[in-house]
């Protein structure tokens, strides 16, 4: 099996809790990028956002991922824009597989409304305004998602169906 497992997909598709399953059942790490991103800056992704930018955040998240792409046995969820900037997805592709978790916009909104997750790019919106956002900004990642070695379905995405699709295509 494939040493590193890249989780990509919009925010609230399930990365992070689909990841931490999968590590188990597999035997890997589970890595959060936002989450190390935090650790580094000694701030939360929001924090970062107001006091240094996007920018900075985008710099940060890249030297974490080039960072990862030497670990071995890991299952990595990435932020929803990682693939979508500094050609990390072309690095994640390089060094491990990535898993695009696609569901579609309404489930989106339907999961972001129910998180207790801040997110700075959604704070404050409301629910016609968020589920046109999702809308407008998934259409634009979704050249990079699309570039995953593996999309799946989503929503109820079952560990096992995980599992067996990484047994079933493994590295030759």
């Amino acid at each position: 099996m494939q040493s590193r497992i890249f989780l990509i997909g919009f925010m609230g598709s399930g990365k992070s809790t689909i990841g931490i399953k999968l590590a188990r059942k597999i035997g890997y790490d589970f890595v959060d990028m936002d989450h190390l991103v935090e650790e580094t800056a000694g701030m939360t992704v929001p924090g970062i956002f107001r006091e240094h930018g996007e920018q900075v955040f985008r710099k940060w998240e890249h030297d974490i991922l080039m960072e990862l792409c030497h670990r071995e046995r890991i299952v990595v969820s990435t932020g929803g824009g990682t693939p979508c900037h500094n050609q990390m997805i072309q690095i994640m592709n390089e060094k491990g597989i990535t898993i695009y978790m696609r569901l579609p916009p309404e489930a989106l909104k339907e999961r972001l409304i129910k998180s207790k997750t801040e997110r700075p790019l959604i704070k404050g919106m409301a629910e016609p305004e968020l589920l046109e956002f999702i809308t407008s900004l998934l259409a634009d990642r979704e050249k990079y998602y699309q570039q995953a070695t593996y999309t799946v379905n989503g929503i109820n995405l079952d560990t096992e169906e995980l599992v067996r699709l990484l047994e079933t295509n493994q590295e030759k």
